[in-house]
């Protein structure tokens, strides 16, 4: 019987596709494989006793191929303010050992091959859906931006959602233009490519 609980906030993920993630669509990606971050600053949360509340995550990722195809790198990033239970929790969660099969976590547990020993950093988060625009940094590690992606002829803020009425990683995101430096074990430098921001609620079971 799986801990129940659960993490509801802010998340961002921004990777090294072109603007509107073809993995999203069943598709491959941009450029044959996929590479950048994803990560979540957690307004409410709880992992069986364990509070939650305004910890933040970051996971740093490669794969070769498609996402499905596996064989996928991780590099996990914990809020440094996570004490002992806090950080224990949060990694678990990550690690997908306590959700439902063919949820999110789960998921990516079964196509991540290889997961570095995490880092516990300051995590900077910075986060306005309505304007499109992110910032997530850790010392380091990662500095990686979202702004609103522009129409190419008035330089006016171009503004499109992804709706997944059966997304198991989000329901709605709104479709930002993203720059991503990774400087740790997942290393990458990008620009001009796709970045997704999204309010979830994450439980053992899946998206509330």
């Amino acid at each position: 019987m799986t801990i129940s609980w659960r993490m509801k906030g802010k998340y961002l993920k921004n990777c090294n596709c072109a603007f509107g993630c073809p993995c999203d669509f069943n598709a491959r990606p941009s450029h044959g494989t996929c590479t950048g971050m994803a990560g979540m600053h957690v307004d409410e949360g709880h992992f069986g006793s364990v509070k939650l509340n305004g910890l933040r995550w970051v996971a740093l990722y490669h794969w070769p191929g498609a996402i499905h195809e596996g064989h996928g790198t991780l590099q996990p990033v914990i809020d440094e303010r996570a004490d002992e239970e806090q950080r224990n929790a949060l990694l678990t969660v990550l690690s997908g050992r306590e959700q439902v099969e063919g949820t999110y976590f789960h998921i990516l547990s079964l196509i991540v091959t290889t997961v570095h020993e995490p880092l516990f950093k300051p995590i900077a988060f910075d986060f306005d859906l309505a304007g499109r625009s992110a910032r997530v940094s850790v010392p380091g590690v990662l500095e990686t931006t979202s702004e609103p992606i522009r129409n190419p002829v008035t330089g006016e803020p171009h503004r499109i959602r992804i709706d997944m009425p059966e997304g198991f990683e989000y329901r709605i995101a709104e479709i930002a233009r993203a720059s991503i430096k990774g400087t740790g074990k997942v290393a990458f430098d990008l620009k001009d490519v796709h970045s997704s921001l999204a309010l979830v609620e994450h439980t053992e079971k899946g998206p509330a």
